[in-house]
């Protein structure tokens, strides 16, 4: 007879005499695989070096890498041909006609040069972001971790901010004197000027336009290493919030919940990738999250549930379905629920295996963007709005903007193919970040930005950046409300916590590669605003100079069923200065029912900061 039990937030089944030789239930071997609770980094790599399709990587590197640097390493070359030709003409003109000739010749160079130059400049920033940034990062963090494990347990927070600030100067100015000299070392071999003559011999010039671009973008990580190092160092570090502001500080007072990493899974008894058997099963604890917060509205009304990416475990359909399913039964909740992409809902290429790779062609990416991007329409479609980026300010609602693609959206989900997920390349990155207005002029906006790197392998999901024109676009935003108070929610912490890591794996790939540049700024506006993220479940309020944020923990991940988790409900306030208040929030605690030995907790308390 097959054992049975009634399913919920039991946790594994005891061993009876009758009991069956492997408890589904309660998962096996495979749903660790992916594990980074169970398995290391190296662990993990290794299992990916085996069993990854090395056709489909070398193919990725030629798309990713290879032609970004033939189009760029080949700009000067076409250039120059181009300017050779016109000029050579100039010298022989003689009568109107040959000037006609002239005219005709420099009107095609024209028109047909700067769909050249743009190539040029899109490979540039590709390779920027793919190798120039995270080479920085990971040097400068890479310096951090060995300096760190010198200081001793009880270093202040002086002692680590000059330590911080220290290690990235270092970092630049080592990467710059090592990009300097491959700039040296490739020089020799590189070409800046073509001829007509060569475009009857094409291969000639693929190893100087690969010397072009490798002495480009080295020299201008030599350059552009200094100064982000200098930038690092004499930037505001971060550090823990010292204390709240009081509440007699504001006349005015919003109740934020603020949820993230929820990482709804599509099967009733299924387990997540990052803790496998180590974390919760099945969707309970999402249930009891939304009963309480439910429960908190009748009682006190919730201004905005905030949910910071990682909705979904995979960004699968069953799992959008069941997060759509839970937020329906409380739509009291889901008129004030704001929710953005985490690099789970559209950068898992493959739950069950690391090692499988997505070329940029696959429509699978564009996939899960557009079931992110519709879960975002059904759930703030009409209260959001997409800046116009190109006019510099506010637009249309996100509903109104994707409106004139709905066909070809839902024709795309319906049959994939390639024709059609380039036919959408522009809209994921057009509608963000989306705004939710402030009610008055000086109330409190919504800033929603998409903060994941553009990855193709389940290895790299993780890696974090903000588009350089996405900034602009918040910057804008925020100086078409000048007195009002923002919120500016992503996925990814923007800085690294002033914490020593255990392990190197948790500092690097996982924070904004140009967190930097993003904390820079928003550092004029820092009095009236408060950033806040997910990405890692770590619970932590602090400040990179006037800025404040907000770390949230998961009120699913980093415990199993029978384990108590927490969020927090944030009261903002309006200062008489014309800033943000943050108040002391309301801790949380969810204590799962079938747990007796916990029964009675779960009141919410005050969150408090160790002096």
């Amino acid at each position: 007879m097959l054992p049975l039990r009634p399913a919920g937030l039991s946790g594994p089944r005891p061993q009876r005499a009758d009991a069956m030789l492997i408890e589904p239930r309660d998962g096996d071997a495979e749903d660790d695989a992916s594990s980074t609770k169970t398995h290391s980094l190296i662990a993990i790599a290794g299992t990916l070096l085996g069993e990854i399709n090395l056709p489909k990587l070398a193919l990725a590197w030629v798309i990713l890498a290879l032609v970004p640097g033939i189009l760029l390493g080949l700009a000067p070359l076409v250039v120059t041909a181009w300017f050779g030709n016109v000029s050579g003409r100039i010298m022989a003109l003689a009568g109107i006609g040959p000037l006609l000739v002239l005219v005709a010749v420099a009107a095609f160079g024209w028109f047909g040069l700067r769909p050249l130059f743009r190539a040029a400049e899109r490979s540039f920033w590709s390779l920027n972001s793919l190798a120039v940034q995270p080479g920085y990062v990971l040097a400068r963090e890479g310096l951090r971790h060995l300096a760190e494990r010198f200081l001793p347990a009880g270093a202040s927070e002086d002692s680590r901010a000059r330590l911080r600030a220290l290690t990235a100067f270092a970092a630049g100015l080592g990467a710059a004197l090592v990009a300097g000299g491959i700039a040296a070392a490739v020089w020799p071999a590189t070409r800046w000027s073509g001829e007509v003559a060569d475009i009857a011999h094409p291969l000639r010039l693929l190893v100087p336009a690969l010397a072009n671009t490798v002495s480009v973008m080295s020299a201008y990580l030599a350059l552009a290493s200094l100064v982000w190092g200098i930038a690092d160092a004499t930037m505001d570090q971060p550090r823990d919030l010292a204390g709240f502001d009081g509440a007699q500080s504001s006349d005015r007072q919003w109740r934020v919940a603020h949820l993230s990493d929820i990482h709804v899974v599509g099967e009733r008894y299924g387990f997540r990738i990052e803790s496998g058997r180590a974390g919760p099963r099945g969707n309970g604890r999402l249930h009891l999250v939304l009963e309480r917060l439910a429960a908190i509205h009748a009682a006190e009304p919730l201004d905005a549930v905030l949910v910071t990416g990682d909705m979904t475990d995979a960004g699968r359909s069953a799992e959008w379905a069941e997060f759509l399913d839970a937020l329906a039964r409380h739509p009291e909740l889901a008129a004030r629920t704001l929710i953005l992409p985490g690099n789970h809902d559209v950068n898992i290429v493959d739950r069950a295996n690391p090692a499988r790779l997505e070329l940029p062609t696959s429509p699978g990416k564009r996939l899960r963007q557009m079931r992110t991007l519709s879960a975002m329409e059904a759930v703030q479609g009409g209260r959001v709005h997409v800046v116009d980026k190109n006019a510099g300010a506010i637009g249309r609602t996100l509903s109104e903007r994707l409106e004139p693609h709905r066909r070809a959206i839902a024709a795309f989900a319906d049959s994939g193919g390639l024709r059609l997920s380039l036919g959408l390349s522009a809209i994921w990155e057009e509608v963000f970040p989306m705004v939710l207005p402030p009610a008055e002029p000086d109330g409190l906006g919504v800033v929603l930005l998409n903060s994941n790197a553009e990855t193709h392998f389940s290895f790299t999901n993780a890696l974090g950046l903000v588009a350089e024109e996405d900034l602009r676009a918040m910057l804008a935003a925020l100086s078409q409300y000048p007195a009002a108070r923002w919120i500016i929610a992503l996925h990814h912490h923007p800085v690294e916590y002033p914490q020593q890591a255990k392990a190197f794996s948790e500092r690097i790939g996982t924070a904004l590669i140009n967190g930097s540049r993003f904390v820079r700024q928003l550092a004029p506006h820092a009095r009236r605003l408060v950033a806040m993220h997910g990405h890692r479940h770590i619970d932590w309020i602090g400040r990179c100079g006037a800025l404040r944020i907000v770390s949230a923990p998961s009120p699913v991940m980093e415990a199993t069923n029978d384990e108590p988790t927490a969020f927090y409900i944030h009261r903002l306030g309006a200062a008489p200065d014309g800033g943000l208040a943050l108040l002391a929030p309301e801790r949380i605690e969810l204590v799962p029912p079938s747990n007796p030995s916990l029964r009675g907790g779960g009141v919410a308390s005050q969150f408090s900061i160790s002096q």
